[in-house]
């Protein structure tokens, strides 16, 4: 068995849904469009996405002499439904159980830790929505799937609902073939998503993102933005339930990705009168911790005076 197969054999093991192996190189198209982004301060107020951006375009300003970068997909779907009353708020199920971060750090460290083992003279750092690395766009060189015009990556095995996350290398190993992109003159994203966020395929701007308004955003909201947010308090999934790709969506086998019970539907009336406290306790190990207690309490609000007037 090769290095290379050793690797996607563990990771597999693991419990990751797919692996895939690029070039690790300068991402030459994709920087630009990066830069481009950037400048059309489609990032809103993520200041950190300005750092770094000779790093998120080479790996090997990270790691010197990488050759390769793993990609690694988790699966999180679960089938149950939003169908929030009019006084309670809806979640992304990315959000309904376990922070990610926790669970898939672990995973990939340990596939980082067998590299080693395996070669012990190579270097590999790894990430998970935390470091200057541009994860779909190497989930997608890697042949996990491709990046939707809503940005997201789609696999055609689970749709757009997996985490993601990279090792890169010193080691050279055998590398995957691109996906093409099987959006064709699928619209549907752009069409359903309330708040215009999709300005044009393939680019979205986080000033109008509920995702981004409700979690990292901070201060008020504009009214005309707040009441487009359909009930969505942290988080949104309206351009993914819409993606025909995920109707291929298969329950995770992780449980920690399973919803707490009172993540599903969220009463308001209790969110917006959460103390620190309460917070802390109820959303422990829960993605739910970034958007913070007073982030919370905004977004219930929002949603609160939407109903009512």
């Amino acid at each position: 068995m090769t290095l290379t197969e050793q690797i996607k054999t563990k990771a597999l093991e693991l419990g990751f849904s797919k692996v895939g192996i690029a070039k690790a190189e300068m991402l030459n198209v994709e920087g630009d469009h990066l830069k481009d982004w950037l400048g059309r301060g489609y990032h809103a107020s993520m200041q950190w996405m300005e750092k770094n951006v000779e790093r998120r375009m080479d790996p090997r300003n990270i790691v010197p002499n990488a050759q390769s970068v793993i990609s690694v997909a988790i699966n999180y779907f679960t089938p149950t439904e939003h169908k929030p009353k009019l006084d309670e708020g809806k979640i992304s199920r990315y959000a309904w159980g376990d922070d990610y971060h926790i669970h898939v750090t672990k995973r990939i460290e340990t596939l980082a830790e067998c590299i080693k083992q395996l070669v012990p003279g190579s270097e590999n750092r790894y990430y998970v929505d935390t470091g200057p690395m541009m994860d779909k766009v190497w989930a997608s060189r890697a042949g996990l799937g491709w990046q939707g015009k809503h940005t997201n990556l789609i696999t055609k095995e689970f749709g757009s609902w997996v985490f993601l996350g990279e090792i890169i290398t010193t080691e050279k190993l055998d590398y995957d073939t691109p996906m093409e992109d099987f959006c064709g003159t699928c619209t549907a994203c752009i069409d359903a998503c309330p708040t215009d966020a999709i300005r044009e395929p393939y680019i979205v701007d986080s000033n109008r993102c509920i995702s981004y308004l409700t979690i990292e955003h901070r201060g008020e909201i504009a009214t005309e933005l707040g009441k487009n947010f359909d009930q969505w308090i942290y988080g949104c999934d309206i351009c993914q339930d819409v993606c025909p790709w995920n109707k291929f969506q298969q329950q995770t086998g992780h449980n920690e990705f399973l919803p707490r019970s009172e993540n599903i539907n969220p009463s308001l009336k209790n969110l917006v009168t959460i103390s620190q406290d309460e917070f802390s306790k109820r959303f422990k190990d829960s993605p739910i911790k970034r958007t913070k207690c007073q982030g919370i309490i905004r977004n219930a609000k929002i949603i609160l005076d939407n109903v009512e007037h």
